[in-house]
């Protein structure tokens, strides 16, 4: 710095510098807004006078800078560093959302959805459905309770809320929750005391809850006579040769209750199921007992003329596919669904499809649904009841029937809720169409349910006729003879499930095969051995 100053102060240093030099200076220095010092202005002043003149327009220079001038060039210089920092600012933004929009977006987390399952604690509902989603993106939460421990809430606008009671480590507690869904595999009503629910579904019809079978029908089949009577509309319809319809007359109390002209008769009292209230009565004198009974329970009955049954027959239909099972009591007992009985599941017909099919069409659809009918010892079948989605599972393909709802339930929940429909899976090859799970072939060693194949309601004679042989038999008799002496003595055998296949009378006209022979075989010891009870 001193040199600088030694420098400046001499004034032949100062006479030697370009003209202009200095003022050129200070006009670029940024470092102060204030002209130029007295002293420096005193030491050019001796050179500027030893300068020849210059001509006026050589002379004329730029002023010094002032303050003013000095202010706004900073200032212009502040508001362009500061366009160029929001220039940054906005292209830095719109790089960002280029690189948010490249990015995959991350899938949305969607709240699962709530099925109630009304049914005993005997079947763990919620492992059917483990892993299972609708339409792929929504899980499902499984609520399972019993119609006694639940409670509800039904709102116009916020739907229906369930309490649920459960036992927590020995503790009994509430959890509320709401259900978009319904399963019911309950009776919603009974006479027994305290077990009657028909509240919950109309709490439940209240809250727009849907479910399976729908809450109409679950209300309608509250009441066995309301039923029947839609069943004798179906009747007149169809007429007795596609749909035998039991004789049935029904009392509203017991002042109507007068003997019938024929005996004996079965007497059920109010809404009786699974052989409950049911009473055979063998005279009139036993009638007016009875009457006395129904006047204590204060309730309706109905009277039908009882059926000397060889078997009963239980068609049932879940979604679309059909079963057919014959039961035949060994105890004895008038009720096949008493004591002990051997069951065995038969070939589906057309005759039996047309049942099912035309009671499937009540209250607006029966999702689940069974007939349960009667093969009297005089060739005839009767049908006395249907029954709705709380039909008891049975048979060896139990397991494969809860299958069939899981895959049900899933499909009316998608179409209910989100409004997609999803084709019910089934266990056949078939991939549309109603679907029928035949019996199992003895001969051919038993088969897994899932992999059983599932047939069309019109199957050939010789089908139907392996497919008579029971599914549940374990044991194997001795030595099989040979299809000709099988096929003889099987002529006087088949009367006991002839009318349940009407195929079997054609098929004894063709050649059997070794296969067959021996269902035929296995089939007719166990008619035999049936036979001894039965008749």
């Amino acid at each position: 710095m001193n040199y600088l100053r030694r420098r400046l102060s001499d004034s032949s240093f100062v006479a030697n510098l370009p003209n202009g030099y200095m003022m050129d200076m200070q006009r670029s220095s940024s470092s102060t807004s204030s002209p130029a010092s007295p002293a420096t202005e005193r030491r050019q002043s001796p050179a500027q006078q030893n300068q020849p003149a210059q001509p006026p327009q050589q002379n004329q220079q730029a002023p010094p800078p002032t303050a003013a001038s000095a202010g706004g060039f900073l200032s212009s210089f502040s508001s362009v560093v500061k366009t160029a920092q929001l220039a940054s600012a906005v292209h830095a933004k719109a790089s960002a959302a280029a690189a948010a929009s490249a990015a995959p977006a991350k899938p949305a987390v969607h709240k699962p959805k709530v099925l109630l399952v009304i049914d005993d604690p005997h079947t763990d509902w919620s492992k059917y459905f483990r892993g299972r989603k609708l339409n792929g993106e929504y899980e499902i939460r499984v609520e399972q309770a019993e119609f006694s421990e639940i409670n509800l809430a039904s709102y116009v606008n916020s739907g229906c809320t369930v309490d649920m009671l459960v036992n927590r480590g020995g503790t009994k507690v509430v959890r509320s929750f709401k259900p978009d869904f319904v399963l019911i595999r309950q009776h919603a009503y009974s006479m027994t005391p305290g077990e009657d629910f028909r509240n919950l579904v109309i709490g439940l019809h209240y809250g727009a809850v849907p479910s399976v079978n729908s809450l109409f029908s679950i209300y309608n089949f509250c009441s066995k006579p309301w039923v029947f009577s839609h069943m004798i509309k179906l009747y007149e319809t169809l007429g007795p040769e596609k749909f035998p319809l039991n004789e049935q007359t029904f009392f509203p109390n017991h002042t109507q209750m007068m003997p019938t002209a024929t005996f004996p008769v079965v007497v059920k009292m109010g809404h009786a199921h699974a052989g409950m209230g049911k009473i055979k009565v063998e005279s009139a004198n036993d009638f007016q007992d009875i009457t006395s009974v129904v006047a204590i329970a204060k309730t309706y009955a109905t009277a039908e003329p009882f059926v000397d049954s060889k078997y009963d027959i239980r068609i049932q239909k879940i979604g679309n596919n059909y079963k057919a099972y014959m039961r035949t009591s060994i105890s004895g007992n008038w009720k096949a669904n008493t004591g002990s009985a051997m069951l065995e599941q038969i070939a589906m017909t057309d005759r039996y499809r047309v049942w099912v099919d035309s009671c499937s069409e009540m209250f607006g659809g029966l999702d689940i649904c069974a007939v349960k009918a009667v093969h009297g010892k005089d060739g005839k079948d009767y049908i006395i009841e249907v029954m709705d989605s709380s039909i008891p599972l049975i048979g060896e393909h139990v397991e494969e029937d809860r299958q069939l709802i899981c895959d049900l339930v899933i499909s009316k929940m998608a179409f209910a809720l989100l409004g997609v429909t999803i084709p019910q899976t089934a266990t056949s090859k078939t991939p549309s169409g109603p679907q029928t799970t035949q019996p199992k072939r003895a001969a051919g060693g038993p088969r897994s349910a899932s992999g059983s194949p599932s047939q069309s309601g019109q199957a050939s004679p010789q089908r139907a006729r392996s497919a008579s042989t029971s599914p549940s038999q374990a044991f194997q008799p001795g030595p099989i003879p040979s299809s000709g002496s099988a096929s003889q003595k099987q002529a006087p055998q088949l009367n006991k499930s002839q009318s349940l296949t009407n195929t079997f009378s054609e098929t004894m006209r063709g050649n059997t095969t070794d296969d067959e022979a021996k269902a035929e075989t296995i089939r007719s010891l166990r008619q035999s051995f049936a036979s001894l009870f039965s008749d």
